[in-house]
């Protein structure tokens, strides 16, 4: 047990760029790894997560290798088969550490030869992955927990996006509108305007139209004579 951790601990010892690999907090022959993609390749920009699974007899026996970021190189979920992997104990070397079986992975990555566990994309198809990898490793809880840093990453990415277009907006306005009281007699709205101030616009009411004055004088004189007749006919009787 003491040489299978000594063998393990060397992912920590002798970091190697691009390549980050933590042990499991509850299984310490699982490891979790994280791949960046080499530059002036399809891959540049990408945060590849994945999982290296020891034997109980590590370091005599080769681990199971598996990617879980869809990557466009290989499936996700599956054993790799690749020379350091457990589909090929007869090449194994004891002496390779995790840090060595993952530079060999992330070489790997780069090439097109087809093998157990590969699939085959265009290089738009792993441009467009890359560019979406670390937000979908984002959402793993697992993720989350063993690689902070790149939790923390992905969210300076999306406040300097979102920076850019405040800044876009605020130098070519923008019209923006939003109800905030849609019950009442008037509806709100808030509209920013090419210079930047903010003005609160209302739903004016239409004014009641009033009842022409002189047509009331003439219903009301027309009212008049009517009641006025039986009067003027008692008159005329007595008369």
């Amino acid at each position: 047990m003491i040489g299978k951790k000594k063998c393990m601990s060397r992912a920590h010892e002798e970091p190697v760029p691009h390549v980050l690999a933590r042990p499991s907090p509850t299984d310490i022959l699982e490891w979790h790894y994280v791949l960046e993609g080499s530059k002036n390749t399809p891959f540049e920009g990408g945060v590849y997560h994945g999982k290296v699974k020891f034997p109980p007899e590590y370091p005599y026996k080769p681990p199971g290798i598996s990617m879980i970021t869809p990557n466009g190189r290989f499936a996700t979920q599956k054993r790799i088969c690749m020379s350091m992997s457990d589909f090929h104990p007869e090449t194994w070397n004891p002496m390779w550490s995790v840090s060595s079986i993952l530079t060999g992975l992330l070489s790997f990555m780069m090439d097109n030869t087809p093998t157990t566990g590969s699939v085959s994309t265009s290089d738009v198809e792993k441009q467009r992955l890359a560019q979406n990898s670390l937000a979908f490793n984002c959402k793993s809880v697992v993720f989350r927990k063993m690689f902070p840093e790149y939790v923390e990453k992905h969210l300076e990415r999306q406040r300097a996006a979102e920076q850019v277009v405040a800044e876009q907006a605020n130098q070519n306005g923008v019209h923006v509108s939003c109800t905030l009281n849609s019950s009442g007699p008037q509806s709100d709205t808030l509209t920013t305007a090419n210079n930047g101030h903010v003005e609160r616009k209302g739903r004016q009411q239409k004014p009641s139209e009033k009842f022409p004055f002189w047509l009331t004088a003439l219903i009301v004189a027309v009212f008049a004579s009517i009641m006025a007749l039986p009067l003027l006919t008692l008159d005329l009787t007595h008369s």
